[in-house]
C-alpha cells in the first residue's frame, strides 16, 4: 500500500523534542501498533526534522512519517530533493514531505532572512526542487510533497505545482474551503489539536497556552480572519473562536470534531494531542481513545 492510500487513515501530529531519542522511537512505535498510519513532526528551533525520521524510520516497519512543515527559506532546493528522495527510499515509501514559508518573524526576525514574496518563493522553489539532479537510489515511488497552505492562492499552488495541501489550526469551515478550492483530487491533510477533557476551563486553559505560541504568528492570524473572527476575537481569545479552533470534550465530541473535517473534504486528519490544563506534556489517553485499531 502506498502513503497516499494510508492517509484515508488518521495520524498524529506532535513536538518530539522534549523526548531523548530512544523516548522518541517508543513514542513513534506505540502510534505506530494504534493503527495510526502516520506521524507529522516540525520544522522549528529543535530536532532537524529529517535526521529525526531516519532516526525513526529505522525503529519503526509500517509508520509513515511527514514533515509538517519543512521551512523553504532554509534549505537549498537541491538538499532538499536529496533528503526527500533519502529518505523515500530508506524507509520503503513512509515518506511525505511537507513544505511551507514558516512565518517572518522565524525567517526574518530569527534567522535574519529574507522573507518578502513568500507565495513568488515557494512557486521558484518547487520549480528549482523539480529540475536539481539527484543521482542517488530513487524511492520506488515518487515522494508526495504537499504545502503548508492556507489562503486561496497557496491552496491553489498546492495543486498545480505540488501534490495538495497541509493546512494547520484551521477548523472544518476552513477544510471546506480548502477542498473546493483545491478540487477532488489533491492530498487535502489537515491538523487538528484535541484536548481530553470536559472541564471548560482546563481546556481552555490549554487552548490559551497553544495560542500563545501561535496568535501573533500574521499567516495564521490573517487566515482565521478570512474565516470570519474579528480581530477582537482573537486578541481576546473568545470562546467562539478558542472553541472553533480547538476540539475539546469527551471521546464522542472529540471524535465527532475530526470526523467534521472528513465531512468536509479532508483526505486526512493528524491529531495533536494536548493536555488539560496547558501543562505540556504527552497526553496519551486520547490518542489510545481516538486511535483506529482501537
Amino acid at each position: 500500500m502506498s502513503i497516499r492510500d494510508d492517509l484515508t487513515t488518521t495520524g498524529v501530529w506532535y513536538f518530539t523534542d522534549g523526548m531523548a531519542a530512544g523516548e522518541a522511537a517508543e513514542f513513534a512505535g506505540r502510534v505506530e501498533s494504534l493503527g495510526y498510519s502516520t506521524l507529522w513532526l516540525p520544522d522549528t528551533v529543535g530536532r532537524d526534522p529529517f535526521a529525526h525520521i531516519a532516526w525513526l524510520g529505522s525503529q519503526t516497519t509500517t509508520l509513515n512519517f511527514a514533515t509538517g512543515i519543512a521551512n523553504i527559506f532554509h534549505r537549498h532546493p537541491g538538499p532538499m530533493k536529496q533528503v526527500a528522495n533519502t529518505l523515500g527510499e530508506q524507509t520503503g515509501g513512509r515518506f511525505m514531505l511537507g513544505l511551507g514559508v514558516s512565518h517572518g518573524p522565524m525567517v526574518a526576525g530569527l534567522r535574519g532572512l529574507d522573507y518578502s514574496k513568500p507565495l513568488t518563493k515557494m512557486r521558484e522553489y518547487l520549480a528549482a526542487m523539480e529540475a536539481q539532479p539527484f543521482a542517488g537510489q530513487q524511492p520506488a515511488e515518487p515522494v508526495p510533497v504537499v504545502l503548508a497552505a492556507l489562503g486561496p492562492k497557496m491552496l491553489e499552488l498546492s495543486v498545480s505545482d505540488a501534490d495538495g495541501a497541509h493546512p494547520y489550526w484551521t477548523a472544518p469551515e476552513h477544510t471546506h474551503m480548502a477542498r473546493e478550492t483545491i478540487g477532488p483530487d489533491g492530498l487535502l491533510c489537515v491538523e487538528q489539536k484535541v484536548c481530553l477533557t470536559t472541564d471548560a476551563e482546563a481546556a481552555r486553559a490549554a487552548a490559551l497556552a497553544q495560542l500563545s505560541i501561535y496568535a501573533n504568528l500574521p499567516n495564521y492570524r490573517n487566515n482565521w480572519k478570512r474565516m470570519g473572527f474579528t480581530e477582537d476575537e482573537i486578541e481576546q481569545r473568545d470562546q467562539r473562536f478558542v472553541d472553533a479552533v480547538f476540539v475539546w470534550g469527551d471521546e464522542d465530541r472529540i471524535r465527532a470534531g475530526v470526523q467534521a473535517h472528513y465531512d468536509a473534504g479532508a483526505t486526512h486528519v493528524c491529531v495533536q494531542p494536548v493536555m488539560p490544563g496547558g501543562e505540556r506534556a504527552l497526553d496519551m489517553r486520547v490518542l489510545e481513545l481516538l486511535a483506529p485499531n482501537a
